[in-house]
């Protein structure tokens, strides 16, 4: 029997489209229950998506910052996440 060869699943590879980035950040908001880091880390995955050089360029930071600050890790200023939304053609809408 051949073993089975597995390979580690990124989400990134699968997000092609702004509406399939912005659906995925939407189901991350819904998953997210508070967690800021959580919703960092789905926009890493949405940057890395798109092009982390390209997304860092056009939010105005370095790639390196961009990379820490979406990491998951640890939760990015405000003003950071707005930065790269804008960066990503993607925005905020409040619903009541």
């Amino acid at each position: 029997m051949s073993k089975t060869q597995t390979s580690r699943y990124d989400v990134a590879e699968h997000l092609r489209t702004p509406k399939e980035m912005a659906a995925y950040l939407e189901a991350c908001f819904d998953e997210a229950d508070g967690d800021a880091a959580f919703i960092a880390k789905a926009l890493g995955d949405i940057a890395r998506a798109k092009g982390m050089s390209q997304v860092a360029r056009d939010a105005g930071l370095s790639r390196e910052s961009l990379y820490k600050a979406l990491s998951g890790e640890r939760s990015p200023d405000f003003s950071t996440v707005l930065k790269v939304l804008n960066a990503l053609g993607i925005s905020l809408h409040a619903h009541a």
